[in-house]
């Protein structure tokens, strides 16, 4: 690959990520210990449920009591399904926060097994999509999201996960995944299978993922090299 193919790739994969960007959404990352029944919040889920760190323990029992009583028996059963899966699962839910205020909120997650292969956390993100940029935004993050749910497919959930980060529409999580896909010279699904994994296996007081970091998981033309610079 030429220095002037180089810069090229450089300067598309920046114009990519930087249409995609958008207005950052808000999200938090979670991890309940079934040992202990235990969660861990970050800041942005105590924010999203109106508390500050501090002002009331995050349990089970607190999640459900927040949840819209309309909603309450379908994050019930998500979340009882992926204790006993530990499958991958999603939901798009509203929640009432401390201040009587309704949020749509999208939860995305998985479950992480022991050595005997007996699910024991499960771990991922909390995304609000109250302040989409706009309704089709909304729509199509959450449309995105309950995919995930309905295929368990790798490539859906990646790109619930690109959205979270970069506050794009699904059309951008696919392109920038696509993008990575090129540039690895790798199968798409296998990007996106990487990245599910990589953020599943976060430590939970990473906090929630950067932009940066999500770059650095993904990869970029300019730090890959392309198929004819490979021996």
């Amino acid at each position: 690959m030429s220095s002037q193919d180089d810069d090229a790739a450089r300067e598309a994969g920046e114009n990519e990520v930087a249409l995609a960007v958008g207005d950052v959404q808000d999200a938090g990352r979670f991890r309940l210990d079934l040992t202990t029944g235990r969660w861990w919040w970050s800041d942005e889920i105590y924010a999203m449920h109106g508390f500050e760190r501090g002002e009331v323990v995050p349990s089970t029992e607190v999640l459900i009591a927040h949840k819209h009583p309309d909603d309450r028996t379908q994050v019930d059963h998500v979340l009882r399904g992926a204790q006993q899966s530990g499958e991958p699962f999603s939901a798009v839910h509203r929640i009432i926060d401390a201040d009587d205020r309704t949020r749509t909120i999208a939860i995305v997650g998985q479950g992480l097994r022991d050595e005997s292969g007996e699910v024991t956390r499960i771990t991922g993100y909390f995304i609000d999509l109250t302040g989409a940029q706009s309704r089709s935004t909304q729509e199509q993050a959450t449309a995105a999201i309950e995919a995930a749910a309905a295929s368990r497919g790798s490539i859906e959930q990646a790109k619930g996960i690109v959205m979270a980060v970069l506050g794009g529409d699904a059309d951008a999580a696919f392109e920038v995944l696509r993008e990575a896909s090129n540039a690895r010279n790798q199968r798409l699904r296998a990007v996106a299978a990487e990245l599910v994994s990589d953020v599943a296996q976060r430590a939970p007081d990473a906090g929630a993922l950067t932009v940066e970091e999500l770059v650095q998981v993904l990869g970029s033309a300019a730090d890959r090299p392309g198929p004819a610079d490979r021996s």
